[in-house]
């Protein structure tokens, strides 16, 4: 990851959609099922999926999964882009997913599911990230949440 991005909320608001900054930077949720995302499965190595805030690339197209939950799922992001933060809200305990370089909200990360060979699913909203073609920057090695704890 580059150096961390770093605006104010006007900043933020000339750059961002309404709803991309009611995701992004208010914390939001887009209604499950309605993001462009959710049943979008490229093959591995078409392409990734990076921060729509900051294009940090955060998934690669062989992470995402079909949880049925209505929002895109990954079992695993690439290495240090992405930043955890536990969220009591709603009576819950949740971990809140962010963009490690611009803070910007990306979802939530569910473990113990076993829907995957990670057990991790990052249910992440389809306004905070878009589809890039191609081949990340750089090679990036892909971790867990759980890895990055461990």
């Amino acid at each position: 990851m580059s150096e961390k991005v770093t605006k104010s909320n006007e900043e933020w608001k000339q750059i961002l959609s309404a709803k991309e900054y009611q995701v992004l930077r208010a914390k939001g949720t887009e209604p499950a099922g309605t993001g462009e995302y959710d049943k979008f499965y490229p093959k591995a190595g078409e392409g990734y999926f990076a921060c729509r805030g900051c294009g940090n690339p955060l998934y690669s197209a062989q992470a995402k999964f079909n949880s049925g939950c209505g929002w895109p799922a990954f079992d695993k992001c690439y290495a240090n882009s992405v930043s955890t933060e536990v969220d009591n809200s709603f009576g819950m305990r949740r971990v809140e997913i962010m963009c490690a370089k611009c803070d910007g909200h990306l979802g939530h990360v569910f473990e113990g599911e076993h829907l995957t060979s990670t057990n991790e699913r990052h249910c992440v909203n389809s306004v905070s990230v878009r589809f890039v073609k191609g081949a990340p920057p750089a090679e990036i090695a892909e971790e867990t949440v759980a890895d990055k704890a461990a």
